[in-house]
């Protein structure tokens, strides 16, 4: 039993003692090692992991500086938000593996957009936040303004304007969280989320600029300076998922020293994934940490874990191992 640990803690060090278990704890205890060392850390967030209301502990890891920068999907960068000021209108569907064609469609035609098991209303979630993120959008390209696309959902948070919507804890929500402190972000291929559609609407209608949006470009060079100054005691990589959430920032590494020519780039110093993608069909998000050895992105004696298994299991366990819980 681990002193200062909490009853989570200590059950999963008791209890996860082999395979995909034992995988976790030895993660959860390099992530904790990382942290003690002063290295800053790197969460990815891919899948539905906002759906998931990942925020209900996520959002106390980034208020205690336990992750120090972010990249994730658009789709997470504003579920979050959605399930902040639509939370009551979700529509739970238990038996989503029986649900036939006739049954999905009924869903759109309730303004239902389903997550697996989770609907995210429309109306309620979507339009709520278009029409507060479109005056922001507007503003800054009438005051010839440019920023990211977390940057312009930050200033919709700490505007106030969707305070009256609020059904969930604020403490829950993990952008808010990070809105708060201004923490980094990169969110790459955010053109593909709902918002994303909605701003390149606007754009074909006239409406906007395309050049309002800061893009992934600026993105990456924004990550290349900040992997620069942070990386003195080094800079570990938690991924959950795969996809363009991972892979995007992952890739700064060989940029810099081979592109750049910089040759005293560090690799990163730690390595987790939580995937359930297999090694197979040349998957990228189930390629084991090792392959990342020869695309220089990981160093022979990085600490590497991969953790085959659910992520909305497994994240949960680790943060709560962080968090003391």
């Amino acid at each position: 039993m681990t002193m200062n640990k909490g009853t989570i803690s200590n059950f999963i060090e008791n209890h996860f003692l082999h395979f995909n278990a034992a995988a976790l704890v030895d993660a959860a205890k390099g992530y904790e090692a990382q942290l003690q060392q002063e290295s800053k850390m790197l969460v990815s967030l891919a899948g539905a992991m906002s759906t998931a209301e990942i925020g209900k502990i996520f959002a106390e890891i980034i208020r205690q500086d336990k992750v120090h920068i972010i990249s994730c999907t658009g789709a997470n960068l504003e579920e979050d938000i959605m399930n902040l000021v639509a939370h009551s209108h979700y529509k739970r569907v238990p038996n989503y593996r029986d649900l036939t064609p006739s049954d999905e469609w009924e869903l759109l035609l309730k303004g239902l957009n389903r997550v697996t098991d989770t609907c995210i209303p429309e109306e309620e979630a979507f339009r709520r936040l278009q029409k507060h993120i479109f005056k922001i959008w507007r503003e800054a390209e009438e005051n010839e303004e440019r920023y990211f696309p977390h940057e312009f959902m930050y200033k919709l948070l700490l505007s106030g304007v969707l305070e009256e919507y609020y059904e969930i804890d604020l403490k829950d929500s993990w952008m808010y969280a990070a809105a708060e402190k201004n923490l980094p972000m990169v969110v790459p291929g955010w053109e593909d989320s709902t918002m994303g559609n909605i701003f390149a609407s606007y754009v074909l209608k006239g409406e906007l600029k395309a050049s309002t949006m800061k893009s992934g470009i600026e993105y990456m060079t924004f990550l290349a300076d900040w992997y620069t100054d942070n990386s003195e005691n080094g800079i570990g990589f938690f991924q959950i998922g795969g996809g363009i959430a991972g892979d995007f920032p992952i890739c700064v590494v060989p940029m810099l020293y081979q592109d750049m020519e910089r040759e005293d780039t560090p690799f990163w110093s730690y390595f987790c994934q939580i995937s359930d993608s297999t090694t197979s069909y040349g998957s990228y998000s189930g390629a084991v940490p090792n392959e990342k050895i020869t695309w220089g992105k990981l160093d022979i004696d990085t600490p590497k874990f991969i953790i085959e298994s659910d992520a909305t299991i497994v994240a949960p366990l680790i943060f709560a191992y962080l968090l003391n819980m």
